[in-house]
């Protein structure tokens, strides 16, 4: 048997190039390799205030973004995370072995309440929790994680230590972190702020290429994309925005950075972002086409066998939990 792997993403904002590249492209190679377990984690997402009908429809445009990028629902399972009601029941079960200091300890919070210190709820503290049981539900062996996640997944390990050490059973697999190797481009950074990684949900718009962005709209984001100062096109740590740039490049012609600076050496940052914003909206077009292909109909479907699939693994293992603690 494989190692199983489980994999989350929330359906909220607009997917990026730094999502296909983080998340979406990579998953359709782990699934290969791992029991591959895919979740969109609407569950999470309201932890900020989300319009319900938007929150619906991103949910099944997130489900489509996976199948576009190559996820095999014969090879791994792709499912919503409210659909299988054990994880809701498996949070509560490990609230109750979770410190509130150690929530309180949690750099994501502190960072999201500063953000929304309108709406700073008791489920965005206990988000972390949440995350915890979705791993622990399924004895995943394997997490890929980005550096803003490793805590989260410290505190999946911590509490299913515990959880093993205080009912004297092993429960819960330990689970590792897959630690994507570092090269360039691993990280995707803001177009109007290359000090800042890419976010879906940045304020303005032109942080980001989503994968629905209209590929003349993209090659305009490139074209206004902030540079340094200076025309080498270089990387450097003095020269973020351009390497972010060429990070862009290189991961969409599978080019190494050298060979592009030796390509682009002598010629100025307006030759270099058009021809960026051309190979940039050529993959745009050639991965809507694949988006466009699938109809809602049959990812909503695909999403309920998946939920399926999911559910006879957590049930049997939320079943034994709830045993072990006497609430069965």
């Amino acid at each position: 048997m494989k190692p199983r792997l489980f994999s989350g993403i929330q359906p909220s904002g607009n997917l990026h190039l730094g999502n296909y590249f983080g998340m979406l492209k990579n998953a359709a190679k782990l699934q290969n390799k791992y029991q591959s377990i895919f979740c969109i984690v609407d569950l999470h997402a309201i932890t900020i205030k989300q319009d319900p009908e938007t929150l619906r429809k991103n949910t099944l445009q997130t489900a489509k973004h996976f199948l576009a990028s190559g996820i095999d629902p014969e090879k791994s399972i792709l499912f919503i995370q409210s659909s299988v009601s054990e994880h809701a029941e498996l949070c509560w079960i490990l609230n109750t072995l979770t410190k509130t200091a150690e929530m309180e300890r949690m750099t994501q919070f502190k960072d999201k309440a500063r953000k929304n210190k309108q709406n700073i709820n008791l489920g965005l503290m206990s988000y972390p929790v949440l995350m915890a049981a979705d791993i622990l539900l399924y004895d995943t062996a394997i997490v890929p994680v980005g550096q803003d996640q490793s805590q989260h997944l410290e505190l999946a390990r911590i509490l299913a230590k515990r959880f093993n050490k205080q009912y004297r059973k092993k429960v819960f697999t330990i689970p590792k972190p897959l630690i994507k190797k570092r090269i360039q481009g691993s990280r995707l950074m803001g177009l109007d702020d290359p000090t800042k990684k890419m976010s879906k949900s940045a304020p303005s718009p032109n942080n980001y290429i989503a994968l629905n962005d209209p590929p003349k709209l993209a090659a305009q984001k490139i074209m206004r994309a902030t540079t340094d100062s200076g025309d080498q096109i270089k990387t450097g740590q003095k020269k973020p925005g351009i390497t972010n740039l060429l990070s862009i490049y290189s991961l969409l012609t599978h080019t190494d950075g050298a060979t592009l600076e030796k390509k682009f050496q002598n010629k100025g940052y307006g030759q270099f972002k058009k021809e960026l914003s051309q190979v940039v909206s050529q993959f745009l077009a050639n991965y809507q086409k694949k988006f466009q292909k699938i109809d809602d109909n049959s990812a909503a479907q695909i999403l309920a066998q998946g939920a399926k699939k999911a559910k006879e693994i957590a049930s049997q293992k939320i079943i034994q939990v709830k045993k072990i603690v006497g609430l069965a």
